[in-house]
């Protein structure tokens, strides 16, 4: 069942455009990500998924339209509206030479954490991942899904507001994902965390997930996950998603 407490906004993109060399990857984009709630960002590959991510956190700079993180205009307020934001990218960003603590103590420091403080979060997180037992490994020794892992306690280290995960399980197989999605769906639970979860897999998306459809450049669906698909006539995310998207079914998978 879904709590039906109206949630804050804690992110919220509001009529972003965005092109590149004059064809637009996004067209008058909004939605919000609540607090407290798991939003599904999904679409098929070249939906514009990514190009959306990198207005959130910055790698693009916004032209039309604004993105608001715990209420400030990332575009106005700059380094100071992202600090409640954790972020894990689709490719990693982990150094392979240095060992799991040395990655997220490094971070940490960036983030102006103590050492004292920044080790005891390390520890925290990487022990509800069942990571901390290899905290002195080098990241070039553990495979895909640790590195996943590793990259999600870093994300949390500094106690951020709202946490956004582009593509978080590509490559990965099937039982590593889902321990991947259940431990993030649990932490909107658990910590009244904002999610923003990018995907073209239909699996990754709970019934009572909130739900944003991009395809295209364009938003087509956004509500309850359950809701979409009863509003587009089906029983399954599954097929709901291929009418919306216009493709046979399973084609986004």
């Amino acid at each position: 069942m879904v709590d039906d407490k109206p949630k804050e906004a804690a992110l919220e993109v509001r009529g972003l455009t965005f092109s590149y060399s004059g064809k637009n990857a996004l067209e008058d984009v909004s939605f919000m990500a609540r607090q407290g709630r798991f939003t599904a960002l999904l679409g098929p590959n070249g939906a514009g998924k990514t190009t959306l991510f990198s207005l959130i956190t910055r790698l693009f700079d916004t032209r039309v339209g604004s993105v608001h993180i715990c209420g400030l205009d990332v575009a106005k307020a700059g380094a100071g509206a992202l600090a409640p934001l954790g972020v894990v990218f689709q490719q990693t960003t982990l150094d392979l030479d240095l060992s799991v603590r040395q990655n997220l103590r490094y971070f940490g420091y960036l983030r102006g954490m103590s050492r004292r403080d920044c080790d005891r979060r390390i520890e925290e997180e990487l022990s509800r991942l069942s990571m901390y037992e290899r905290v002195d490994e080098k990241v070039r020794a553990l495979n895909g899904g640790h590195r996943r892992r590793v990259e999600i306690a870093r994300s949390l280290l500094h106690d951020p507001k709202v946490v956004v995960l582009d593509e978080a399980t590509v490559g990965l197989d099937v039982p590593t994902r889902k321990v991947i999605v259940d431990h993030v769906h649990e932490l909107t639970r658990t910590r009244g965390l904002a999610v923003l979860w990018t995907t073209h897999l239909i699996d990754e998306v709970w019934p009572d997930d909130d739900l944003v459809v991009l395809h295209r450049g364009r938003v087509v669906a956004n509500g309850i996950a359950d809701e979409v698909c009863a509003s587009v006539g089906e029983a399954t995310l599954d097929a709901a998603f291929a009418k919306l998207i216009g493709s046979k079914r399973g084609d986004a998978e």
